[in-house]
């Protein structure tokens, strides 16, 4: 059973950073790529950005590019997720996932799924 626990969401003024973490447990993740997704009020689970099993090749939404960066780390089995320049558009529930396919740019994409942290970018 594959348990995946994010951290570090919270509220911050537009502009500032936040720096997400998601510590899998119950079996290593090493062979799988990671991702990032995103659920707004009302809206569908979107992609975020993703890192290739191999923490060679990355992935990221238009929304996000150049103010998001995605890095894991193998031997605690966890993922981060550093988002700079935060706006209110930024705003949801983040989610971390597993997959055997990269980039897993779909929900239906991924094997394993965190609880999701609340990240809340005010103006």
């Amino acid at each position: 059973q594959v348990q995946m626990i994010e951290s570090g969401g919270g509220l911050v003024q537009a502009g500032g950073s936040l720096r997400l973490s998601c510590a899998a447990s119950g079996r290593s993740l090493r062979t799988y790529a990671r991702a990032w997704f995103r659920q707004a009020p009302g809206k569908e689970r979107e992609f975020v950005a993703a890192i290739s099993w191999s923490n060679r090749t990355t992935h990221f939404a238009d929304s996000v590019k150049g103010r998001f960066t995605i890095s894991r780390d193998n031997a605690k089995n966890t993922v981060y997720l550093q988002m700079n320049s935060l706006t209110p558009e930024d705003t949801a529930v983040y989610y971390c996932a597993a997959s055997n396919q990269y980039p897993a740019v779909v929900p239906r994409f991924c094997d394993y799924w965190g609880q999701g942290t609340q990240v809340t970018v005010s103006s």
